[in-house]
Parts: C-alpha cells; sequence; structure tokens
C-alpha cells in the first residue's frame, strides 16, 4: 500500500483501511479531460474505478487499450481498471467520486443515480453549471444529494487534457472548504508533470471556471473577425476585471484574481488552440450560425450553455458584466457579431 494511499485514507476515512479496489477512487464520464485525470490518477494509486455510459465504448477501450474516442494516443494498462457501464455500482462501491461529465449532461446522468453518495467524497473536474438548476456543481452535490460541504472538492487551474496527456507541465487548484480534505487529494494527484496548489474558495474557482468559457468564445469571436493581439490584449483584461467583479458580489473570499485558478485558467482557454470554446467563437467570427458551429465541433463548447446560466444567476446579482451581454446577444439573440463586438470596444478600457 503506497504512501499517497494511506495519506487519503487516513485523512478522508481515518477508521476504514484501504482495502484495495473497495473505497478507492472512480471516474465518472468518458471525455478527454476525464481520460486525462484518469491517467494522472491511476499514476499514482495503481487502480481506478472508471464508469463510461456506453458499453460498447468500455468493450473498445478493453480491447484498444485506449480510449477510443478521446485521447487516442494515450495508451492505459486496462489491468488497472475496473471499468463499469452502471453508475450506481460504481457510486457504491467506491468511496470517491470525480465527475467529468459536460455540465449540460450532468443533471441527465445523475437522474440514474439511485444509490446514496450522501457520505462519498466527491470531486468535481466540471466547468459549468447544473443546467435548470442554476448552481455550481458543488452547490448540486450539497443541496441535491446531501455531500457535505467539506466532502466536496473541484479541479480548477489551467488544464487542456491534450497536454495532460502529454506530460506536459500542468498546475492544478483543488478547491475545498477543508484544507485537510483538499491537501490530501492534491497528494494523490502530486507527480513529475502536475503541480497542485489548494484554496478553500471552491465556488470561486468553480464561477471562474464557467466564466472563462464564456470569455474564451468572446476571444474567439473576436479572432474570428480578425481583431489583432492589441486588441485581444485590451478585452483579457476587461475580462479579468469582469469576472473579479462577479466573485466578488457572489462569494466574497480572500482570493487573488490573478493566481492561475483565475487568470491562468482564463488566459490558456481564450489563447490556446486546444480550447474548444475559443474554436466554437471563432467559427461563429467567420460567419456560421451557432448551430452550424455545434454540428460540426465534435467536442462539447460549454460556454454556450454558460452563458445562458450566468445571464440568469446575474439577474439576482446584477452585476456590471458588458462581455457576457455581448456573448448572450450573439448566441442566443441573433445580433450581428461584428456589430455587437463593436459596440462591446466602446465599453472597455
Amino acid at each position: 500500500m503506497s504512501f499517497i494511499n494511506n495519506l487519503w485514507q487516513k485523512v478522508l476515512h481515518p477508521t476504514k483501511p484501504w482495502g484495495g479496489v473497495e473505497g478507492g477512487i472512480a471516474i465518472i464520464g468518458g471525455g478527454s479531460w476525464a481520460t486525462a485525470i484518469a491517467k494522472i490518477v491511476v499514476g499514482r494509486t495503481g487502480h481506478i474505478g472508471w464508469y463510461m455510459r456506453r458499453s460498447d465504448r468500455i468493450a473498445e477501450f478493453k480491447r484498444l487499450g485506449h480510449n477510443p474516442a478521446y485521447l487516442t494516443t494515450l495508451n492505459f494498462d486496462v489491468s488497472q481498471i475496473s471499468f463499469y457501464a452502471d453508475l450506481n455500482a460504481v457510486a457504491r462501491k467506491y468511496d470517491t467520486l470525480i465527475f467529468v461529465t459536460p455540465s449540460p449532461y450532468l443533471k441527465n446522468h445523475l437522474a440514474k443515480l439511485t444509490a446514496d453518495i450522501s457520505g462519498k467524497t466527491i470531486v468535481t473536474a466540471v466547468k459549468g453549471i447544473v443546467p435548470d438548476e442554476d448552481m455550481v456543481v458543488s452547490e448540486y452535490f450539497h443541496t441535491r444529494y446531501n455531500v457535505p460541504q467539506d466532502h466536496i472538492l473541484c479541479i480548477g487551474g489551467p488544464s487542456h487534457a491534450e497536454e495532460v496527456a502529454m506530460d506536459r507541465l500542468t498546475y492544478l487548484t483543488i478547491g475545498c472548504t477543508a484544507e485537510k480534505t483538499a491537501e490530501a487529494f492534491a497528494n494523490v494527484l502530486r507527480s513529475d508533470y502536475v503541480r497542485v496548489e489548494t484554496s478553500e474558495d471552491i465556488m470561486g474557482i468553480e464561477y471562474a471556471a464557467v466564466l472563462k468559457n464564456v470569455y474564451a468564445i468572446c476571444a474567439g469571436i473576436c479572432n474570428g473577425l480578425r481583431y489583432g493581439d492589441n486588441f485581444m490584449a485590451v478585452l483579457l483584461t476587461n475580462c479579468v476585471r469582469e469576472m473579479d467583479r462577479y466573485l466578488t458580489a457572489v462569494s466574497p473570499a480572500k482570493r487573488n484574481i490573478c493566481d492561475s485558478a483565475y487568470l491562468g485558467d482564463l488566459t490558456v482557454t481564450c489563447y490556446s488552440n486546444f480550447s474548444r470554446n475559443r474554436t466554437f467563437g471563432t467559427m461563429i467570427g467567420r460567419g456560421y450560425s451557432v448551430k452550424s458551429a455545434q454540428l460540426e465541433m465534435k467536442m462539447v463548447a460549454e460556454g454556450y450553455y454558460g452563458t445562458k446560466c450566468m445571464m440568469e444567476l446575474n439577474k439576482q446579482a446584477k452585476v456590471d458584466m458588458p462581455i457576457l451581454n455581448t456573448v448572450y446577444d450573439i448566441l442566443y439573440r441573433q445580433v450581428n457579431p461584428a456589430k455587437a463586438i463593436l459596440t462591446l470596444t466602446e465599453k472597455l478600457t
């Protein structure tokens, strides 16, 4: 039994021994970020449970030794993985569940859940809002499934799955109201290519992760409209200010908006060619309709759904958010992107 597994158990389950597979860590989701997190965790613990909703994809994974749909060059030792197509089975067997599903589909996935998870440790790597609930994911697990707040964590920070798959140096932030819990899970993730910090600002990290996707769509639209780097720098400066205003209004906490969980995640999502939200926005800026852009993309641009959710949430917060408003106008009110961005330029400083 490795030191890290000992530490994880002593902090979260002090009366429960590791016991091999039982009580371990399971991944919920089969996309690129889920695959990258699975690589990190299994590399540290030697075993994971892994839920994928499609049994045919599990069969292909076992045959090929890699995810057949995402990060296909990343190979796994499948003897270290217990696969499940039954969400309740994996939820009953494992004590720590890492949810890594696109936010628009999370609620539908959880509709299948009948197992009691109130005593589990829940980790959310979902960078979005729960549809129709207007809650960040940690809040939803606490209110809907009675998971104590100090048993809920989030994974934040600039972290493209493609770069994790290539062992490129990545900095993550683990958010949790309980410092010891955050530190224990941080140790599960730390490696030569993954460095991890902890923070008590779980809701701030989650809201920042939603907003950065919205802002990346805006950056992509501007890129598609051929705005240059000079303007992009001004846009991102204003995105940081807008994010800071919102976080301060809805989740007051001692935070530095320049930390990697906020500014870092925003920057990589707005600039990187790996960013699906930037790609989606670029297509809109080049003249694609929203529907045609969604059809052409193979992965979900969560910022599209996040934009609508954040507009609903801001009806209560009433924060000045001209960039959010502009993206909403383009995506949901069919305002001409060139005209909308030109109007936005007059509001930026």
